[in-house]
């Protein structure tokens, strides 16, 4: 009998994977199959060329290059359903990233992000096969690596990673899924909308990891979490928190009411 891989290299060697349907199926298999691994929190892994694992497609450019996106025309929606699919993608490399990079977490951190990544497999493959519904397929279109680009700069700071990439960069999906929503609801597309209200749904969920583990860090440290964060931001050119804000949804996903009101009162 072989000895149990250890779970945070088997991560590493998913997210080195660049094909888009065998990256989620072994995220998946890799959740699904936790007790056949071994787990060593403080073990430190060299960091290999090549990450994340991605295909040649889609090609990135900056931001302001990505193509327009408008719901009312087919070619609109598959353009708007390629960008989340592409931020979906690259959820699940920061969830790999997060348990293969950092060590000396408690046992549950690794845990949370191997799950959080097995569900952000499941978002990229219904939003790739609804984009395949109307002609297109991952890949199509342009795209920008904003979400990747923040994870390098976080890379040494679990911390940093914590309050920045789930606190600020994946929690602006909570404030603009519900108009996403509607758009796709006037235009008619309710596939989009089902989807999307999953997606809604367990990424409140995986903000929420952020947040406890930005606070866990923050407690570990003698740190004040209400304003720690910001001094991050501020170190890392981390976007600017700009209302509106879906705050029930912001709430439920462990920001606190002081928060809210200060980014809000902030920006007003």
């Amino acid at each position: 009998m072989q000895p149990a891989t250890d779970l945070r290299t088997a991560a590493l060697a998913v997210l080195l994977e660049p094909d888009p349907p065998k990256k989620v199926s072994a995220t998946r298999a890799l959740w699904e199959h936790l007790s056949q691994h071994t787990l060593n929190t403080e073990l430190q892994i060299a960091e290999p060329r090549g990450l994340p694992g991605r295909p040649e497609r889609p090609f990135l450019v900056p931001p302001q290059q990505a193509p327009l996106r408008s719901a009312f025309s087919t070619k609109g929606r598959a353009a708007l359903l390629h960008a989340i699919a592409h931020i979906e993608f690259n959820a699940i490399n920061l969830a790999l990233d997060a348990v293969w990079r950092f060590t000396g977490m408690p046992a549950e951190f690794y845990l949370d992000w191997l799950r959080v990544a097995s569900e952000e497999s499941l978002h990229f493959t219904l939003l790739s096969e609804h984009l395949n519904s109307l002609g297109q397929a991952y890949g199509d279109f342009d795209a920008h690596n904003g979400l990747w680009d923040m994870a390098e700069r976080t890379a040494d700071d679990v911390t940093a990673r914590m309050a920045l990439v789930p606190r600020i960069l994946e929690a602006r999906g909570l404030d603009v899924t519900p108009a996403m929503q509607n758009k796709f609801a006037q235009a008619g597309d309710t596939r989009s909308v089902e989807i999307l209200s999953i997606i809604l749904e367990d990424e409140i969920g995986h903000v929420a990891v952020g947040n406890r583990w930005y606070r866990w860090c923050c407690e570990r440290d003698g740190r004040d979490p209400e304003h720690y964060g910001d001094a991050i931001a501020k170190q890392h050119r981390a976007p600017r928190i700009n209302p509106p804000l879906n705050e029930s949804a912001r709430l439920a996903a462990g920001f606190t009411p002081a928060e809210l009101a200060r980014w809000t009162s902030d920006r007003t």
